[in-house]
């Protein structure tokens, strides 16, 4: 059964709202430059209630990296293994028996989505950008096909380095990093797109076009460097769950390409 509601402001007092994001440079009401105050960006959730029906929301809040972060993972036809076969990542639902990269069956809890726009105003100018990933650019069957990725996407790394640092095999990388423009290559979209992610009842690593990349993780709260009053907003558009502490361990630690840069870990 599908629930919705209609788009809020997400608690915060906003200005008429331009996707993705749009700061007016005029003084407001309050005599305050808008200069000052967040961009917004709307932010699309379905998630799976404890009657197990689907609830679907549209939020305003601000482009704030951690709020991005949690949104803009996978591009437009992304093919996700479910019980059922590959399903496109759009066209999955709260419900749906997602594979895991291990075999293991879980239930789809919460799939959020944001718009990447081409020339929009943003701080962070990757935030306009996607990743194409042509067939093999890792190998053999990675990806088996072409795949587009959002600028939040992270991967499953392994390599000497990765033990070294971590004591871990294997660690999650931005895809970003790894752009070379021949294989891998950064791409502006002529036209709005939307970016998609997944979350679970925990941290999971999926197979998606032959690729190992993670679903949905805040990461630990002090990286997200939100005001208290910030980390209740973030955490409303999660309605799967009641506290950060509810999203758990993540599988694998975090790491940027350039952490391996002092190792051979080819």
């Amino acid at each position: 059964m599908y629930k919705s509601t209609p788009t809020t402001a997400a608690r915060l007092a906003a200005d008429a709202f331009s996707s993705p994001a749009r700061l007016d440079r005029n003084a407001g009401s309050d005599g305050r430059s808008l200069r000052t105050r967040p961009l917004l960006r709307k932010y699309e959730i379905a998630h799976l209630t404890s009657s197990h029906d689907i609830h679907q929301t549209s939020r305003l809040a601000p482009a704030l990296p951690a709020f991005e972060q949690a949104f803009a993972a996978l591009g437009r036809g992304a093919m996700v293994q479910t019980v059922t076969g590959p399903v496109a990542v759009e066209d999955l639902l709260p419900g749906d028996q997602v594979l895991t990269a291990d075999g293991r069956a879980v239930t789809l809890m919460w799939h959020g989505s944001m718009t990447i726009v081409p020339g929009a105003q943003n701080e962070r100018p990757e935030m306009g950008t996607m990743t194409r990933m042509t067939a093999e650019a890792l190998g053999r069957t990675r990806p088996s096909l072409d795949l587009v990725l959002g600028p939040a996407a992270r991967l499953v790394h392994r390599g000497r380095g990765v033990n070294r640092i971590t004591g871990s095999d294997a660690a999650l990388l931005p895809v970003r990093d790894f752009i070379d423009q021949t294989s891998i290559i950064e791409l502006t979209p002529v036209a709005p797109v939307h970016c998609y992610q997944l979350g679970f009842e925990e941290h999971e690593i999926l197979t998606i076009n032959g690729i190992e990349l993670e679903s949905l993780h805040p990461g630990a709260i002090h990286t997200l460097k939100l005001r208290p009053d910030m980390k209740d907003l973030f955490l409303s558009l999660f309605p799967h769950k009641s506290a950060f502490g509810d999203f758990g361990p993540m599988r694998l630690p975090r790491l940027n390409l350039r952490d391996l840069d002092i190792f051979d870990y080819a």
